[in-house]
């Protein structure tokens, strides 16, 4: 038996005062991280309004700190805007947003109402937890118990509380992803600044004004809008076939056409393939577009325009005006591809419009910002060197001769003219060491009026000696320049816009007056006239437009939008 000394005793109270201090001061915050790190309940049914009031806050707490353990999402929902949620209920103490006492606030009821209309904006109400909150919401009118439970009033909180900063995100911003021809300067929104957005709303109890101040301020966008309610209100979001282009000849083609023909009505059964020509023309005939009973690609690019696409299209076109500076610039010129139109905007006045021809789809014109600083009369072609390889050199191989019938010059890198027959083209694939160029002239594919503008993709404005193609109502013919019909509207009033003089970079004289350009195009001489005030100038591909309260659709020719569509908006 041991026996303990005076002094062991001693040390071994001192151990215990020490290890029980410890305890006291440890063990709280040990209790303490448990709570921490319990999760929220699944249910928690309260029996008085002041009950509720006093438990939401915790459960809405205890959520807020599982989403970050579970990458962002509540049960197996994705929240959209994690940061900002844990920063708004952070704010406030983690109180709830929409509801009171088991009852919505009349800014949470607007508020429900708003994203279940959101289509009105170009939204899609399932982007912002619409099913989710719908769910709880219809829960609670069935079901008086679960009017009781704090943590569906947590959730339905935090949903819409996280469907709402969605909403702020791309009303302001838009869906799409910056790209090299984006304008805007803002890409980020604070905490901060969806705070003061969530504040506003609660405090005037009116989502759309709110909601609708943050919406760019173009005229253009405004009339797509205004014509958007017309076109819901006789929309049917009904699910069709889509009929895939250019591939065809294929059996999935093939059953996909007929598959598209039958849910219009026009083919028995899906079998029936001897009566798709029959189906073809009277599809064509309803849509007015050429009875051939071929599935050309208008025909097909139509089939493919339901509700649904049409609706994905307004949104597309919503979010682009969306990339445009807050801003435009008094005067610019605006081309859109998909309209084939050409407009001049002066003080947010049509002053020019004028239609236009532009790129095939396998040479389509690119979407580009710059301005006009340059123009040409009688200017020559120089054949970009990617048309060449596609369609000069395939027949240059066949036929050297084909330069001379085309009225084309073949010349070397000293602008030395060369003769075609003692070219081995044989050798050649990617590109030619050579210049192929087309004198100005009245036949010149440039025809008399050229108009530069710096850009990457070698393309311009320009007048064409095809000038029977502005008759046809689709007119994607070029090889990725723009020919514009009204050419010389533009020209005179680049000119009348322009200084008192203008010097000429090849005569180096001065003229006063646009009389001066019709001389030299009278006389068919080549002049380089420098645009002393350059006018802005937008190439851009929107698909549908606002008109009279109405909206106007345009052929998706370039398949840009349908791509967009599957990026942005798959399933929808």
């Amino acid at each position: 038996m041991k026996l303990y000394t005076k002094h062991h005793i001693q040390i071994i109270h001192r151990n215990l005062t020490g290890e029980i201090l410890f305890l006291a001061v440890v063990l709280p915050f040990i209790f303490l991280s448990c709570q921490e790190n319990t999760p929220p309940p699944k249910q928690e049914i309260v029996k008085t309004p002041e009950q509720m009031k006093e438990t939401v806050p915790d459960v809405i707490k205890a959520i807020v700190r599982q989403m970050a353990d579970n990458e962002n999402k509540m049960d197996t929902v994705s929240i959209l805007q994690p940061e900002a949620v844990k920063y708004l209920y952070g704010k406030n103490n983690n109180e709830p947003r929409w509801s009171r006492e088991a009852k919505w606030t009349p800014a949470g009821s607007s508020l429900i109402k708003f994203i279940e209309n959101v289509r009105l904006y170009g939204l899609f109400p399932q982007d912002y937890h619409f099913e989710n909150i719908l769910a709880i919401n219809q829960q609670f009118e069935m079901d008086s118990e679960a009017r009781k439970d704090a943590v569906r009033w947590s959730k339905a909180d935090l949903f819409l509380t996280d469907g709402l900063l969605q909403i702020i995100k791309d009303v302001k911003l838009g869906r799409l992803q910056k790209d090299s021809i984006t304008l805007r300067t803002d890409s980020v929104l604070t905490n901060e600044f969806y705070e003061q957005q969530v504040d506003g709303i609660i405090e005037s109890i009116s989502v759309n004004r709110i909601i609708d101040s943050l919406e760019p301020p173009a005229k253009e966008y405004h009339e797509l809008k205004e014509g958007l309610k017309d076109f819901l209100d006789s929309a049917h979001f009904k699910d069709y076939t889509y009929v895939p282009y250019p591939v065809i000849d294929t059996p999935a083609y093939k059953l996909a056409l007929r598959t598209r023909l039958f849910e219009e009505g026009l083919l028995d059964s899906l079998s029936d393939s001897l009566h798709v020509p029959h189906a073809l023309k009277k599809y064509q005939g309803k849509m007015k577009l050429k009875v051939d009973g071929k599935a050309g690609g208008e025909t097909i690019r139509s089939l493919n325009l339901t509700d649904k696409e049409k609706f994905a299209r307004i949104a597309l076109s919503l979010d682009k005006y969306k990339m445009l500076p807050a801003k435009m610039p008094e005067k610019y010129v605006w081309v859109n591809l998909a309209g084939y139109y050409m407009q001049l905007k002066d003080s947010d006045t049509v002053s020019i419009y004028s239609k236009v021809v532009i790129g095939k789809p396998l040479t389509r014109t690119p979407e580009l910002t710059s301005s006009i600083s340059e123009m040409i009369t009688y200017p020559q072609w120089s054949v970009p060197q990617s048309i060449i390889v596609k369609e000069f050199l395939p027949e240059l191989k066949k036929d050297p001769g084909y330069l001379a019938k085309k009225g084309f010059s073949l010349l070397n890198m000293k602008n030395e003219e060369v003769d075609p027959f003692f070219v081995d083209w044989s050798k050649y694939k990617l590109g030619i060491p050579y210049k192929i160029v087309q004198g100005s002239g009245d036949d010149n594919a440039l025809g008399i009026m050229k108009f530069n503008f710096p850009n990457k993709y070698a393309v311009y404005l320009h007048d064409t000696n095809q000038r029977y193609l502005f008759a046809q109502s689709t007119r994607a013919f070029s090889h990725g320049c723009v020919r514009v019909q009204e050419w010389q509207k533009l020209s005179n009033y680049i000119l009348q816009n322009d200084s008192t003089y203008i010097t000429s970079q090849v005569s180096n004289s001065s003229f006063t007056r646009s009389d001066s350009v019709s001389t030299w195009l009278v006389k068919k001489e080549k002049h380089f006239i420098p645009v002393k005030f350059r006018i802005p100038l937008f190439i851009r591909y929107f698909t549908c437009e606002g008109k009279d309260g109405k909206i106007v659709f345009y052929d998706d020719v370039y398949e840009e939008d349908h791509k967009l569509r599957e990026r942005y908006f798959a399933g929808k």
